[in-house]
């Protein structure tokens, strides 16, 4: 089965901020967005805009290209 490219995009989020040993509110405190929003983010629940994927980048220490690469509509 195919996965929504929302929810992989969410489980490459979540995993490189676990592996930072980060919490949701320290990135979102990072990426200048709201704890709740990194939440949803990374269960799959938003469409995240351009500019959300390169603050959630930037405050992982990643190229946005690490977060989207090969991920299908």
């Amino acid at each position: 089965m195919k996965r929504k490219a929302s929810v992989a995009f969410g489980l490459r989020v979540r995993r490189k901020r676990e592996e930072r040993g980060i919490s949701q509110e320290t990135l979102a405190e990072y990426a200048n967005l709201h704890r709740t929003y990194i939440g949803g983010v990374e269960r799959g629940e938003r469409n995240v805009s351009l500019v959300n994927i390169l603050r959630i980048a930037d405050a992982l220490g990643v190229d946005a290209s690490d977060l989207v690469r090969g991920l299908k509509q």
